[in-house]
């Protein structure tokens, strides 16, 4: 049986998640996240286990406008560094939902949510294109590098928009290609993580 992107996906991250400091197809961790422009005070007072297991395309969690108070999605949360730093800015009042299909990195996300003692912070196993939460659940949802990893591109919109309250927002940072691959590249496993 030949591989779908969704399972070499799946595969690689929790990689990823089992083993931070292995080679990986792409970039990983702190030094990373620091290049994307996360402040080193907010890296700080998220747990290492999750800092280390870090993957995104930008640092969503740092320039949305997160209210004190607000609900927020954190799709495909990964490790939970973002889920975290926005539980830390939407305060006591505020709740994160953090929701992806890795149970490896949803492992790391839920021990560093203990370690930080946050009450106002969830993870969920969950599918980007099947969100498990409410229609208008949401004020605000952040996307780091997900979508673009994912087929089922305008579902996952669809998805987005049904549950975000009225009036919500969504940060979405993702890599975009400035041409259309070939068959042969988009078919070609290896060539979703270069």
């Amino acid at each position: 049986m030949t591989p779908t992107l969704r399972d070499g996906v799946h595969a690689v991250y929790s990689h990823v998640a089992d083993s931070p400091a292995a080679e990986h197809p792409f970039k990983v961790g702190r030094v990373f996240a620091e290049g994307l422009g996360y402040p080193a005070e907010w890296l700080d007072r998220v747990p290492a286990a999750s800092v280390e297991a870090f993957t995104g395309v930008s640092c969503v969690s740092v320039f949305a406008d997160l209210p004190e108070g607000a609900r927020v999605l954190d799709l495909g949360c990964g490790a939970g560094m973002d889920a975290l730093i926005a539980a830390m800015r939407v305060g006591g009042a505020g709740h994160v939902t953090g929701l992806d299909f890795s149970a490896a990195m949803l492992a790391r996300a839920r021990s560093s949510a203990a370690q930080t003692g946050l009450r106002n912070v969830t993870f969920r196993a969950g599918d980007a294109e099947r969100l498990p939460l409410d229609e208008a659940a949401v004020d605000v949802a952040l996307v780091n590098g997900i979508i673009n990893l994912n087929l089922e591109r305008e579902q996952i919109m669809r998805e987005l928009a049904r549950v975000l309250r009225p009036g919500g927002a969504l940060y979405c940072a993702e890599t975009i290609l400035r041409e259309p691959l070939t068959d042969e590249e988009r078919n070609n496993l290896t060539n979703w993580f270069s």
